[in-house]
């Protein structure tokens, strides 16, 4: 493998820990974020919900599914919580 091609991949990985890393944060930043006025900041809390499943986050989001309006919202936090309860039962 030449030169380039190694500074090349290494490049690549680089770039994708950083975005890696970088996505984290986001989703971190904003866990608490769930009841926030902005819509963004409500979904990324949900993906980062998504992630960790546990029985705390299934009241969490079930106490936000009563309070959310917006459909898509609603949509993608029940999608949440059907995937945890059959994750956790």
């Amino acid at each position: 493998m030449g030169s380039k091609a190694k500074a090349a991949l290494i490049a690549l990985g680089v770039g994708a820990l950083l975005g890696l890393v970088l996505a984290q944060y986001s989703m971190g930043r904003h866990r608490q974020d769930l009841f926030s006025r902005r819509a963004l900041r409500r979904l990324s809390a949900l993906g980062y919900l998504s992630g960790h499943p546990s029985v705390e986050a299934v009241r969490l989001l079930r106490d936000y599914l009563a309070w959310e309006e917006h459909p898509m919202l609603r949509r993608r936090a029940e999608a949440i919580v059907r995937r945890m309860e059959a994750k956790l039962a």
